[in-house]
């Protein structure tokens, strides 16, 4: 079993010393499902992309710093491979950034949030009856560290959750793509290392309700890598 790992930032400076990198952050999530899962990485940042001819294989598009709608070369042509790779019925799978170039690529929109940061854990609802019966109960509650937002889903899609903060928490088409604002590869020592040493010119309430959360709330990370694994028959 192999996840092609599309991974749009190395984040360097950001990672603290324990996490060898952010690659590794994602092997560790889907290990916790599938301990025979083979993690492949490439870095499209680097000019580098995965053939689209593996359709049983699963490509997850990562967090990054920049913006889906950047028209910075790479990330035009990451569009483009996505376009191609859903055209060619390959899984897809979108994580922050990833949720919303996928969006932006299927031509749906994405805009900088006037909600401004989200961060912290998060709670919503699930809304799509098929997303539920796979999940488990009705609450998705994930890590975030977003400012951008899709809000205007691609043609097809379904939007699984939705918050107050955040319409689109999730959407998906069919079972060949599902994405999600959330960082379900995140740890609850990361996003507080995040809070408290990357934070300088955010609000200081919102980090601080951010860093509450962390102890208040649960984060659902496991389960939703669970719930990618079996939605697409993996």
């Amino acid at each position: 079993m192999r996840i092609n790992l599309l991974l749009c930032d190395t984040f360097p400076g950001l990672l603290p010393s324990y996490i060898q990198s952010y690659a590794e952050m994602f092997a560790n999530l889907f290990k916790t499902a599938d301990a025979g899962i083979e993690t492949r990485v490439c870095y499209p940042f680097l000019g580098e992309l995965p053939d689209t001819d593996d359709t049983k294989s699963i490509y997850l598009i990562t967090g990054c710093n920049q913006s889906a709608y950047d028209n910075t070369p790479w990330i035009v042509t990451l569009g483009e491979w996505i376009r191609k790779a859903y055209t060619n019925k390959c899984k897809l799978v979108g994580i922050c950034f990833g949720h919303q170039l996928i969006a932006h690529a299927l031509r749906g929109k994405v805009v900088k949030a006037k909600q401004g940061w989200g961060t912290g854990i998060r709670e919503s609802t699930i809304i799509d009856e098929y997303s539920a019966n796979l999940f488990g109960d009705r609450q998705l509650s994930l890590l975030y560290n977003h400012h951008d937002q899709v809000v205007e889903l691609p043609h097809n899609a379904i939007r699984i959750a939705t918050s107050d903060f955040c319409i689109n928490e999730a959407f998906r088409i069919g079972t060949q793509v599902i994405t999600f604002q959330g960082h379900p590869e995140y740890t609850l020592p990361y996003a507080e290392h995040l809070l408290r040493n990357h934070s300088a010119g955010e609000d200081p309430q919102t980090v601080e309700t951010a860093l509450a959360s962390l102890k208040t709330k649960v984060h659902k990370g496991s389960g939703v890598a669970q719930w990618i694994l079996t939605m697409m028959d993996y």
